[in-house]
């Protein structure tokens, strides 16, 4: 009877010390989950990462060679040759003006020097026979030789009513039909080379020393998001804006499928070179008025505390921050739940003492790791 229940006793002690045993993993497991308590995260050091000295502008694409096509005189459009988005090689005709009196022109001029040739040959023979004076052939030569540039204007007139390509590109959008009247100046279409497009953007004065022809750049357009267009710097300007201090540079960059259409807004980066610098997670970083901080780890006799130390930061790339002063490599910061920490406020350090230990008083959660090492 006795050993009956020394049995029963021990069994349910085992019980109660399993139930225990559940209810304090689940709640170490729980501080492990949610890591966003009062004590943040925290974990390696800060670590060095390569970044790119940058010059950012703000520039215009164009296309390496634009015109707006017009007419040099007011006249009726008899025939439209072309379509709208239509790509033309140089030379293509594209709209013909009304030509009747240049039509006439040609004739008449067409007649004079026939009435011009004969004259010549009738004054030449002669003068070869010795019945003439060989100053008159001369003179029917020369009459001969101007009726020839007389045709020879009157063509060109002829010319001037036929509008051609003056290079190969595509066109433009026109509204103008055959029986519309153009007057000098008013655009018929426009016509671009796009293959390659220019952008030309200000750069200011102090980074003449570092521009170089050949030099790549970036490019960026809100139309296509976070996609980045390659191209180099092919000209510097030789003068510089006496009121900006800025130079102009342009910049060319390829456009299979005409990507790029002129007058877009183009956001160009242009490398200067690399530096490495200590960096820390974006996310470990807060700002406060023009200043930032971030929570250093450091090690008292009490634990691990959370200390505020104000940064001086550079540029943001890649989802880390450069650190100008404040911190060293090596250091170590709190990288998550900063909007519930405090200076001074215990944490606990990933790995540390051969595990992730328990934050003071059992109110703290774990401390994560901070992710400020180079990639």
């Amino acid at each position: 009877m006795i050993k009956r229940h020394f049995f029963l006793a021990a069994a349910a002690v085992l019980l109660g010390l399993m139930v225990v045993a559940v209810v304090l993993r689940m709640a170490f497991a729980g501080d492990e989950k949610t890591g966003g308590g009062p004590g943040g995260r925290g974990g390696p050091g800060i670590g060095s990462r390569p970044f790119t000295d940058e010059i950012r502008v703000l520039g215009v694409a164009r296309g390496r060679r634009s015109v707006n096509i017009t007419s040099s005189t007011s006249e009726l459009i008899t025939r439209v040759l072309f379509t709208d988005g239509q790509r033309v090689a140089a030379g293509t005709p594209l709209v013909e003006l009304q030509a009747r009196e240049e039509d006439a022109g040609i004739i008449e001029a067409r007649a004079e020097v026939a009435q011009a040739q004969r004259q010549y040959d009738r004054y030449k023979t002669l003068a070869d026979r010795g019945i003439a004076p060989r100053v008159t052939a001369e003179d029917a030569e020369t009459g001969l030789a101007t009726a020839q540039a007389s045709l020879n204007a009157a063509q060109a007139r002829r010319g001037d009513r036929m509008i051609r390509a003056p290079f190969a590109g595509v066109l433009g959008l026109s509204s103008v039909t055959a029986g519309t009247l153009v007057s000098p100046g008013g655009i018929i279409t426009t016509l671009d080379d796009i293959a390659v497009v220019r952008v030309d953007f200000p750069v200011p004065e102090r980074y003449l020393g570092v521009l170089r022809a050949g030099t790549p750049i970036r490019a960026s357009i809100d139309a296509y998001g976070d996609e980045v267009f390659g191209g180099r710097i092919a000209l510097i300007d030789t003068r510089i804006n006496e009121q900006t201090r800025a130079v102009t540079a342009r910049a060319e960059i390829p456009n299979p499928g005409a990507r790029i259409r002129p007058g877009m807004a183009v956001r160009v980066a242009v490398e200067q070179g690399q530096r490495t610098s200590p960096a820390a997670p974006e996310a470990a970083v807060q700002y406060e008025g023009e200043g930032a901080f971030v929570y250093r780890i450091a090690r008292g006799e009490g634990g691990s505390t959370a200390q505020r130390v104000e940064v001086e930061t550079g540029s943001v790339e890649g989802g880390f921050v450069e650190i100008l002063s404040g911190l060293n490599v090596g250091d170590r910061i709190v990288g998550s739940g900063l909007n519930r920490i405090q200076p001074g406020a215990p944490v606990r350090v990933a790995g540390q003492g051969g595990g992730q230990g328990r934050a003071q008083g059992g109110s703290r959660p774990a401390a994560a790791p901070a992710r400020g090492a180079a990639q």
